[in-house]
This record gives C-alpha cells, structure tokens and sequence, in this order.
C-alpha cells in the first residue's frame, strides 16, 4: 500500500465496514448454500429410499423435487446478495465516496 490514495481509503472506518458488513454477508449465504448442497448430497449417498419415493404423479419422485429445489434456492440466494448489494452496500459505497470527496 505504498499508494497514498489507497492507503487513505484502507485506513477509512467506512471502508472497513463496508468490508466486514459484505464478508460477513457472504459467508452467510455461503454457509447456507452449503448446508443445503450437502445436505441433498448426503441424502443422494445415505438414503436414496427416500429420494425415490413417488410424490403426486407417478413420474416425479421426491429427489426430483429436491434437486430442482437446491437450483431456485440457489437463485434466491443470489436475488438477497442483488437486494443487500444494490440497498446496504450501495449505501455504504456512497457514504465512503463523500468522505473520501472530502
């Protein structure tokens, strides 16, 4: 960090913030993602009884049903990470850019 442009915005309580509010976020959902993930992976290898089991018609099974819903929770995940990103993270952004304006 020998550039004193960056050094100024390193050292800014607002870019910290900012910093640890994203990481933090991101872990989260990372962590959610995972449980999910391995879950339905777990229930692939250790009860695949289950997985087979017949819901509504005769041509959909329960795995079937998990499978697409470990995808669209994927895609919620990601719509929170958009809503967080575009709401808190914007807004921190621009209180960083005043102050460094300053």
């Amino acid at each position: 960090m020998s550039d004193p442009v960056t050094a100024r915005i390193a050292q800014n309580p607002r870019f910290k913030e900012l910093v640890h509010e994203r990481t933090r976020f991101g872990w989260i959902l990372t962590g959610a993602m995972l449980v999910v993930y391995f879950g339905f992976i777990g229930l692939i290898a250790f009860d695949k009884a289950l997985l087979a089991t017949k819901v509504g018609s005769a041509t959909t099974s329960l795995g079937l049903i998990l499978g697409v819903a470990v995808i669209v929770f994927a895609f919620i995940l990601t719509g929170i990470y958009v809503q967080r990103a575009n709401g808190r993270f914007d807004a921190l952004t621009a209180e960083l850019n005043r102050d460094l304006a300053r």
